[in-house]
């Protein structure tokens, strides 16, 4: 109540300097569909319904615009059946069809045909394109913005969607964000932002996935979808120079260029160039003890030959004694 009376105020302070200006010629014929309490209605059953005794600062352009609304204000419907069924307060409808079902449903804002359609009971939801958030019913602190955007959302929950298709599979998915045409496509958990043209588009009823850059998708190629997972596009092929820095991420999430242990002190690590130089030292090393013990390998299998021959001769020795030792012999006496 005492919102509208310092709404109603600040009309009427206006009014009345405007009463003090120099009189102008008015226009001729004189606006029309003017009624008490700051009402305005053009259209056949504009405002049909309106207590004019109680609904105070509404505007209705179009066939039946705010037709049911009988007490309500501060309501605008401007298209054919926009703002139909309404009896709520502060709710805004552009385009035919606009927040049509619409009755107790405050603070909403509809743009474009068929835009919030189906509201009922819902409040402060924003919608902008045609069919944005048109199934939308008792959902609420939800933004969309493009053809289709949240398209399909019933009563999930601050979601914000921009671009066409962006959320459009969502029915009760609560606390996303797309921000892209076709960004979050198919997605219909809860908590999930994805940044770009088609990002986050093969996520389905995964929870708290962020999926940064265009068309990355969302999803492990290896693990399939992961809940508490991020995807960031393009981040690789970065050249390392003297000035580079890794990038830590704590168990909170936080993503940082310094490292602290867990106290919270600074530790202090070597730079990226220098930690790479000493991996390319490893790399040396390791391939010369490889070369190396390639060496020695086929020192072996040389060794392991002449030690093959050998018994080979010992063996044809110790035949020909054993044979020896068998033949008969001729005693003389």
């Amino acid at each position: 109540m005492k919102a509208r009376n310092t709404i109603f105020g600040a009309i009427l302070c206006m009014l009345a300097g405007l009463a003090l200006l120099p009189r102008a010629q008015a226009v001729v014929p004189a606006p029309d569909g003017f009624y008490p309490g700051f009402n305005t209605a053009e259209g056949q059953n504009a405002l049909f319904s309106l207590d004019i005794n109680n609904g105070f600062a509404n505007t209705a352009v179009g066939w039946s615009a705010l037709r049911s609304n009988v007490v309500g204000d501060f309501n605008t419907a401007n298209g054919a059946g926009s703002l139909l069924f309404n009896t709520g307060e502060n709710n805004t409808a552009f385009g035919a069809a606009a927040l049509l079902f619409n009755t107790t449903g405050a603070a909403n804002t509809a743009v474009g045909a068929a835009a919030l359609l189906n509201n009922t009971d819902g409040v402060d939801n924003n919608a902008v394109g045609v069919n944005a958030l048109s199934a939308n019913t008792i959902g609420d602190f939800n933004n969309a913005h493009g053809n289709n955007a949240l398209l399909n959302n019933v009563n999930g929950n601050a979601n914000n969607a921009f671009g066409d298709l962006a959320l459009v599979s969502t029915v009760s998915g609560s606390a996303n964000t797309a921000i892209g045409d076709n960004a979050l496509l198919s997605c219909t958990g809860d908590s999930n932002v994805a940044v770009g043209h088609g990002a986050g588009s093969v996520i389905t009823t995964g929870n708290n996935i962020i999926a940064i850059g265009a068309g990355v998708s969302g999803v492990s190629t290896q693990f399939g979808e992961v809940d508490d997972s991020c995807y960031i596009g393009n981040i690789y092929g970065a050249v390392i120079s003297d000035n580079a820095a890794f990038v830590f991420v704590d168990a909170d999430g936080k993503v940082g260029t310094g490292a602290v242990d867990a106290k919270g002190n600074k530790v202090t690590l070597p730079s990226p160039q220098a930690m790479l130089n000493e991996f390319f030292k490893g790399q040396k090393r390791v391939a010369e003890l490889e070369a190396t013990v390639a060496q020695q390998a086929k020192a072996m299998e040389v060794l392991m030959g002449r030690l093959n021959e050998q018994a080979a001769q010992i063996q044809k020795v110790t035949a020909q004694v054993e044979m020896n030792n068998s033949a008969p012999h001729l005693v003389l006496k």
